[in-house]
């Protein structure tokens, strides 16, 4: 699986895509990740050079009809989605799926992530910044417009850390054993480890006695009724 990400804070991912089972799918190339700063394409008036041979790339621009904050301009959005696009026509048996973070959108999840990993070779993330894109991106590039919940954040980067971990948990041998996914297993909101009893403050607090009993199908059925009890 392929991540192409559009965004113009390349470096926020480091952290979170150096560590654990990212690294090491990347490492593996099970998954790679590919970066690409819409900036570059910014000429014209927007890509001013000033007398001490600074360069400022604007991607940004006031709203049509008023408003608070800037929207990112469509045509810098659309070339570096371009660029990618052509790359993968070179290569046979591309399948690409282009995402735009909208929070009213329909919402991501994992049947999402399961057939995202059936369907496609590569997924390009839009990462949107300020008060969003120009819609037209989305008429002009077919985007999929996607949703990590409810709320609005200040950027795009965080959903597409979503999706790129989500989806790569689903890519064969990222996690190493089919068992590993936990919607792949009876699982529960509620885990434990040792020890066996805590005591804080004057109180014990045990492990429910069914993880001890060794009995899996009670086991599982305890796990089962914690899952519709969380619901």
């Amino acid at each position: 699986m392929n991540f192409h990400v559009i965004t113009i804070f390349p470096e926020v991912f480091d952290s979170y895509l150096g560590e654990s089972i990212l690294a090491r799918a990347i490492k593996e190339k099970r998954v790679k990740v590919n970066f690409i700063n819409p900036r570059k394409f910014v000429k014209g008036k927007y890509k001013k050079v000033w007398p001490d041979g600074n360069i400022s790339l604007q991607i940004d621009d006031r709203p049509y009809g008023g408003g608070p904050g800037m929207v990112m301009m469509a045509e810098p959005i659309i070339k570096a989605v371009e660029s990618v696009i052509k790359k993968l026509d070179k290569k046979k048996g591309s399948k690409v799926r282009v995402i735009n973070f909208v929070p009213s959108a329909k919402k991501f999840d994992t049947v999402y992530a399961k057939n995202a990993v059936k369907k496609y070779t590569d997924i390009i993330l839009i990462c949107g910044r300020y008060e969003g894109i120009d819609t037209r991106i989305n008429k002009i590039l077919k985007t999929e417009q996607l949703s990590v919940g409810d709320f609005v954040l200040t950027g795009g980067e965080l959903p597409a850390m979503i999706l790129i971990d989500s989806i790569s948990r689903q890519v064969p041998g990222v996690l190493g054993k089919f068992e590993s996914l936990e919607e792949e297993r009876v699982s529960s909101s509620e885990v434990y480890t040792r020890p066996e009893v805590i005591e804080h403050n004057g109180k014990k607090y045990s492990v429910p006695k069914v993880l001890l009993s060794g009995n899996h199908a009670e086991i599982d059925k305890w796990k089962a009724s914690q899952n519709k009890v969380q619901k």
